[in-house]
């Protein structure tokens, strides 16, 4: 078996875009990988397989997929029988308006389970692919939301309070647009046909090329000047 390394960081991991990259940049940084994806019953669960073939390539020490139903609690066109927002031009930059894409609490959820994985496993960092620039309007993206989520990591833990290990949030794309995440994890040499982005794939299983996702995504590699494989 392989030993990690003594740097080790938990990276949440959803087979998208951000996600990939970041987990990217944790490797390039030298940390020993240990990734965590969820199976929350999400619309769009292609992703999962993704997910798979991002840790696979980047070679991360342990993946980790947790598994639980967040359609019982609903409130999200990812998690209930609420139509997923199509546009057919371009993405519009409205963020006055939470979209309804968003899943209640979804990244205090998933921050919570990576809090308690890197605990036992010794991890004081936690990177999350957050994005406060082209992201969907999600409250649980902004930097005050992941500044306050740190804070409570380090009162709410047996290591932390007996001050064996100090958590830190990391978030490496927070002020990135998605062109200049496309052109770092390119540079690093990710390949980005591994990824998936599409909320709502069509019956054949190819992205539907015009949800939120699925637009973020084609303006990133525009502005990279990068196709995209999956195009």
């Amino acid at each position: 078996m392989k030993k990690a390394d003594d740097r080790r960081a938990v990276v949440l991991l959803s087979g998208g875009i951000d996600s990939a990259t970041t987990l990217a940049i944790a490797k390039a940084e030298g940390y020993g990988l240990f990734a965590l994806s969820f199976d929350y019953h999400q619309r769009h669960r292609r992703e999962l397989e993704s997910a798979s073939m991002v840790a696979s390539a980047l070679g991360v020490f342990e993946h980790l997929v947790m598994t639980f139903d967040l359609r019982e609690i609903g409130g999200s066109a990812l998690t209930a029988g609420i139509e997923v927002p199509k546009q057919n031009k371009e993405l519009k930059s409205n963020r006055e308006t939470i979209p309804v894409t968003y899943v209640p609490a979804r990244n205090t959820i998933f921050l919570s389970f990576a809090l308690s994985w890197a605990e036992v496993l010794g991890a004081g960092d936690i990177f999350i692919g957050a994005n406060a620039v082209d992201y969907s309007g999600y409250p649980d993206c902004r930097p005050e939301y992941l500044t306050a989520f740190e804070a409570m990591a380090n009162l709410a833990t047996k290591v932390s309070v007996e001050g064996r290990l100090r958590f830190a949030i990391r978030a490496p794309l927070l002020s990135m647009t998605k062109g200049e995440i496309i052109r770092k994890g390119a540079d690093l040499g990710f390949d980005y046909s591994l990824t998936w982005s599409c909320y709502d794939p069509r019956p054949d299983g190819k992205p539907c090329g015009s949800c939120d996702s699925c637009l973020f995504r084609a303006k990133g590699f525009a502005e990279a000047g990068i196709k995209d494989p999956l195009a």
